[in-house]
């Protein structure tokens, strides 16, 4: 009785899920006059006119004077500091109650949901309300136009060496459409992909009394082992079984499974 209790409240807790725009993986097609831009690394939000919601539908508590002059219309974004800060983003945007610390993030957008037009149209309407309501808080994402992959590699090797995450590549001509789509897609040097703490491996060595690796799951049930990327403070201490996190990983092997898979963080949003 109380799996099946866990189970329909795993079930409510996924429906509340958005279904957001998503990318799929750059493998060289044809992006010549796309918008490119860099792939920060902070915590999704979106707008939906009146609350602030992180991916899987929760409220966002963001303090009454981030929100207030908000447009009645919607927004995506992330919620940023800085480069390399995820871990303290996360810490200020996803507790209940707002932190003063809310002054240093910035709602960073990259897209006005179902706005009318394209891409840039789409931006161009958020940009306006940003000045017309003098919003300092609130910025957009600076846009690039690709000429073809050579300026793509160019500009994605720049993003890298000045310590960014990645690109994201846009077909700038579309009208706003929910879902994955091959008209967004994300350069990086190695993927991430979240997955569900099941288990644990018991360390042996110098981690005898420790947790040598996370038995983790995928959305579609695929299990295997994260040991790569663990500190000794994790090992001893380490994300609690049903949480989310998330890892790095260099494709798949034969069986499904990511290759290489090293931990990066647990994931609240």
């Amino acid at each position: 009785m109380l799996k099946l209790f866990v189970v329909a409240l795993l079930f409510a807790f996924n429906l509340n899920a958005l279904t957001l725009q998503k990318a799929n993986v750059y493998s060289d097609q044809n992006i010549s006059g796309w918008m490119m831009s860099q792939k920060l690394d902070g915590v999704r939000a979106y707008w939906d006119g009146k609350k602030l919601l992180s991916r899987q539908g929760q409220v966002i508590n963001a303090p009454e004077w981030f929100t207030q002059k908000l447009p009645l219309f919607e927004l995506d974004g992330e919620l940023w500091t800085k480069r390399g800060d995820f871990e303290n983003i996360q810490s200020i945007v996803m507790d209940k109650t707002p932190k003063p610390e809310w002054r240093k993030i910035k709602y960073m957008l990259f897209e006005a949901p179902h706005a009318e037009g394209n891409f840039s149209k789409r931006l161009e309407l958020a940009q306006r309300y940003i000045d017309e309501q003098k919003l300092t808080h609130v910025a957009i994402i600076e846009q690039k136009i690709c000429d073809g992959k050579k300026e793509l590699d160019n500009y994605f090797q720049s993003v890298m060496a000045s310590g960014g995450e990645g690109v994201v590549i846009k077909d700038g001509s579309k009208e706003y459409f929910d879902g994955r789509s091959d008209s967004i897609l994300k350069v990086k040097l190695a993927e991430d992909m979240e997955a569900k703490v099941i288990g644990y491996k018991n360390g042996s060595g110098k981690f005898t009394g420790m947790v040598g690796s996370l038995q983790v799951e995928l959305e579609d049930g695929t299990q295997f082992f994260i040991g790569s990327g663990l500190s000794d403070a994790l090992r001893a201490n380490p994300p609690k079984i049903g949480e989310m996190v998330s890892f790095r990983y260099f494709g798949f092997t034969k069986n499904g499974k990511p290759k290489f898979a090293s931990y990066m963080r647990v994931r609240k949003d």
